[in-house]
């Protein structure tokens, strides 16, 4: 029969899940949760009980039998830096995620989830590049402020598994390649990946601004916004995630509709769109300093990338650094299911999460 494994990635207001046997995928689906049943819950991770059962009520319908799963992998939540690859699932993970993470997020609800899932059935849970994973290099992590240094927060999930899928397509290992991967989605974030590392990355408030976020911002605007006394915490980060970028500037963060603007001939739509390709760019070339140019390929990944006006738009301020190869959409379920499936078969080890005291 092979491995059956059970995939779960809890977006804000959805839970994706897909069910794997070894590398084919035989059920996919969104769940969709309510805004009134989530307005119950205080905070996301007070939901996981709703969605566990939510998910359970799913599989039981579509007639999936918990007892053949191998495993259940859940997207990695908001832990403090840890290193790439698989981790399994434990109480303190569990309790990190559900009472201190770095940051409140839906992502943070994976790890419980899939343990409880698990627990019951005596199978391995895991989770597998959380978007903590860092690995920059030391150079990297240096800033002008000595008690700030930068940590690695990007689409490690999906910009490692694209990475690797678009090594083995150029029949190379991903350890041996140079490449600048550029997620667009709703956040964009762009990573340099070198023998098997990202070295280094353009976090989504260091780089190009996205469809809800502000992206790199002026420090000394910043800081005038931030004591104008007009804002306060909350509000100053709405404006930079949540009610920025695309939506600030033309209404919307829905790539299509802005797409749509320029046809009908919105010189301002035109404007804005080419201005947050135009930082995409800037970003890839920023990058491709840090190898000193020798990149194998810059990759587009995420699901803007399907966009041929995008693709466009950077192809042309790029190619002159290497090849721009396609891979839109988002690897997230297939990259949660492959690495999984690697521990299964001995191919990698699961780390063991502990806290650094």
């Amino acid at each position: 029969m092979g491995y059956k494994i059970l995939a779960i990635n809890p977006g804000s207001t959805s839970t994706k899940i897909a069910l794997y046997v070894d590398e084919e995928r035989i059920l996919y689906d969104t769940i969709n949760h309510p805004t009134e049943e989530l307005g119950k819950f205080e905070k996301t991770i007070d939901q996981y009980e709703y969605r566990k059962d939510e998910i359970l009520k799913y599989l039981n319908k579509e007639g999936v039998d918990l007892k053949e799963l191998s495993a259940v992998v859940g997207r990695g939540g908001m832990l403090p830096p840890v290193e790439a690859g698989a981790y399994e699932i434990n109480e303190e993970m569990v309790n990190r995620l559900k009472h201190n993470p770095v940051l409140e997020h839906a992502s943070n609800l994976g790890a419980p989830i899939a343990y409880e899932i698990a627990k019951p059935l005596g199978i391995l849970s895991c989770i597998y590049d959380p978007v903590t994973v860092d690995q920059l290099s030391d150079i990297a992590r240096i800033t002008g402020i000595p008690e700030v240094k930068r940590v690695s927060f990007n689409h490690v999930l999906n910009s490692r598994a694209t990475a690797m899928k678009t090594a083995k397509k150029l029949n190379k290992k991903y350890e041996d390649v140079n490449f600048v991967v550029a997620h667009i989605g709703g956040g964009i974030s762009i990573a340099m990946h070198s023998g098997g590392r990202i070295i280094d990355m353009l976090a989504d408030d260091e780089g190009p601004f996205a469809p809800e976020r502000a992206g790199r911002i002026p420090g000394k605007e910043l800081i005038n916004i931030c004591f104008s006394g007009k804002y306060n915490k909350n509000e100053v980060t709405r404006k930079m995630r949540g009610n920025a970028g695309l939506k600030a500037h033309l209404g919307t963060h829905d790539a299509i509709e802005v797409e749509e603007m320029i046809e009908e001939g919105n010189a301002k739509a035109k404007l804005v769109y080419e201005a947050m390709t135009y930082q995409i760019a800037k970003g890839i070339g920023e990058l491709a300093t840090v190898v000193k140019g020798k990149v194998d390929a810059i990759v587009l990944t995420g699901g803007i990338a399907y966009s041929k006006m995008v693709a466009n738009f950077i192809k042309e301020r790029v190619e002159f650094i290497a090849p721009v190869i396609i891979m839109a959409g988002e690897n997230e379920m297939e990259a949660l299911a492959f690495g999984t499936l690697r521990v299964l078969k001995g191919e990698e080890i699961a780390k063991e999460y502990r806290e650094i005291k």
